[in-house]
């Protein structure tokens, strides 16, 4: 069985199911805050629901596929 690496962004799931939901903006923007707010980064959450969506989409876009995790803009 596979270990699963801690920190994987989209809740753990595999890469290939990472890069389709980051594809799809709204999926992407919803996954992107929830993945911020269960890592307890609060500020981060809200700074991803009320402005830079679609920046942060293209970014997280390229980052998912480069390396598997999204952009962690806020280290707080």
């Amino acid at each position: 069985m596979a270990k699963k690496e801690k920190g994987k962004d989209y809740f753990g799931l595999p890469r290939i199911v990472s890069i389709i939901l980051a594809i799809i903006p709204v999926t992407a923007w919803i996954l992107g805050f929830l993945t911020r707010f269960k890592d307890g980064k609060i500020l981060a959450g809200i700074i991803r629901i009320i402005g830079v969506g679609f920046i942060l989409w293209i970014v997280d876009l390229i980052l998912i596929i480069l390396r598997g995790r999204i952009l962690r803009l806020l280290p707080i």
